[in-house]
């Protein structure tokens, strides 16, 4: 893997193991890992302080105590730390242990030898007076559901909507997907060390965790290069966007085609105002004949070829200005939008593939794949949970399948959904996580498709591509907020766009 830029770095996201080779180089290379739970410790405490000085009965000599849940691994220890800190700032403190005292190992061990209170079993009758809850009973790597005791406490701090600060995960939540195993308790801070993990950004994770603190605890960049990660979260420290120069002409910033359909008009309309918007020089759609009246008279500065007979899309790929192609958008299922992406990609034009151009190939995947194998141009697959599982085997967490996905197909793979993930054949893989819920919305998909294909037109390669359009998509509807709808989109990227230029 290339090293990575200082942006890029910033923006690592690590696997479970990743996090542990990370700890375990730290450690050979000097750093004691009894310094590394100190400083864990102490960020957590510092979280807890931050609301304790908002939260009534927080304050020291109040009654409410603060109920420290530890568990036997190194999540415990991180507790016995925080508690031995908030109790040395005067706040009462409660500590509960999962298992025996007695049997806790290694640096845990020696952090709960340096807490000077009692050790108390698990029990959810402890939570009945808290004033905060820090969660410390499991970490990343849980690999079963919590059950027992551990869930019946869980279970009492969401029934009493306590305001509980996990430490790495709430427990129960697997880092490395998101899933919650049996149950997790509804954070309102989340602290973790040196980067996050996927499972802080893919649901239903990403709901239970809450505010998200990332922590430096000492552990330095440079051991990326090794452990050399290939999960990134999604933000122009990925990407950079075309800038245009003062020479360019329309042609310079490319001709994008989309192919509109006989009836859902509306969808081809939507993709050609994102790309125009996004910078592509120009963008013209390809209607049928019959309709491209309706086209024509949506904007001006959108180009109409009407489709007339078998050979005018043909006509359309002889053209060799007309770089990037975005099909499937209302394009209609058939065969004749199947032909229409196997000669798109025979030609060797990028191509962005949505809706549509995916269901088209439910049932023959593989044809559509060798296809991509053969094409010498950029391959973006944009589909929903919907479409993908008509081309795909839903075998696993979200971002194991569409890294598998994409190395399979051999066309960066966007999986779209409120965590949003752009995989590439090569295995490096993004997840987007500044959408909100007001982008679901009809031809909001679209809309990406557009904005996606707007920057291949630009030269952006198509990872790229896909990732910057999936975050300035999402930008753009958290901006937007409640009652956008699709329309909206495409209108509020000049500002996104200046603001980052």
């Amino acid at each position: 893997m290339p090293t990575l830029s200082s942006s890029a770095a910033l923006a690592a996201v690590l696997t479970v193991d990743q996090m542990y080779d990370a700890d375990r180089r730290t450690i050979a290379g000097g750093l004691p890992g009894l310094a590394l739970m100190e400083a864990a410790g102490w960020a957590v405490a510092q979280e807890a302080l931050r609301w304790l000085r908002h939260l009534p009965g927080g304050c020291p000599g109040q009654r409410g105590p603060v109920v420290v849940l530890c568990g036997p691994g190194n999540n415990g220890g991180d507790g016995f730390v925080a508690a031995r800190l908030l109790a040395g700032r005067g706040y009462p403190v409660r500590l509960a242990l999962s298992g025996d005292r007695a049997a806790l190992r290694g640096d845990a061990a020696v952090m709960a030898g340096r807490w000077g209170g009692a050790v108390e079993p698990l029990d959810p009758a402890l939570l009945d007076r808290a004033v905060l809850v820090i969660d410390a009973l499991f970490g990343a790597g849980l690999s079963r559901p919590v059950d027992g005791v551990a869930a019946a406490v869980i279970d009492r701090v969401n029934a009493l909507g306590l305001p509980c600060i996990a430490v790495d995960v709430p427990s129960g939540v697997q880092g490395d997907s998101g899933a919650i195993l049996g149950v997790a308790p509804q954070c309102v801070a989340t602290v973790t060390f040196f980067r996050a993990k996927p499972g802080h950004y893919l649901y239903p994770g990403r709901q239970a965790r809450g505010a998200l603190v990332v922590a430096d605890i000492g552990i330095a960049d440079r051991v990326l290069g090794d452990i050399a990660p290939q999960t990134f979260l999604n933000g122009p420290a990925l990407w950079a966007l075309p800038q245009p120069g003062w020479q360019d002409h329309k042609y310079a910033r490319g001709h994008l085609v989309v192919l509109g359909g006989a009836e859902m008009t509306g969808a081809a309309r939507l993709v050609a105002r994102a790309a125009r918007r996004s910078g592509a020089g120009l963008v013209t759609v390809a209607a049928p004949e019959e309709t491209a009246a309706v086209y024509a008279a949506d904007a001006p500065g959108t180009l109409v070829a009407p489709l007339a007979g078998r050979g005018s899309f043909r006509a359309l790929l002889d053209d060799l200005r007309k770089t990037v192609y975005v099909l499937g958008p209302g394009g209609g299922v058939g065969k004749k939008l199947r032909r229409r992406v196997l000669a798109a990609l025979a030609a060797g034009r990028h191509c962005v593939l949505d809706a549509d151009a995916l269901t088209s190939f439910a049932g023959d995947a593989e044809t559509l794949f060798s296809a991509i194998a053969a094409a010498s141009g950029q391959v973006v697959l944009t589909p929903h949970e919907g479409e993908f599982l008509r081309l795909f085997a839903a075998d696993g967490p979200r971002l194991h399948r569409a890294r598998k996905a994409a190395r399979h197909s051999g066309a960066v793979v966007l999986l779209k959904g409120a965590d949003t993930v752009v995989a590439a054949p090569d295995g490096t893989a993004c997840i987007t996580a500044n959408a909100g819920p007001d982008l679901a919305t009809a031809g909001s998909g679209d809309v990406l498709a557009g904005v996606i294909g707007g920057l291949l037109a630009q030269g952006m390669g198509g990872f790229a591509a896909a990732a910057a359009g999936a975050w300035l998509h999402a930008e753009a509807g958290r901006r937007l907020g409640p009652g956008l709808i699709a329309e909206d989109l495409a209108e509020a990227l000049p500002d996104i766009l200046g603001a980052l230029r």
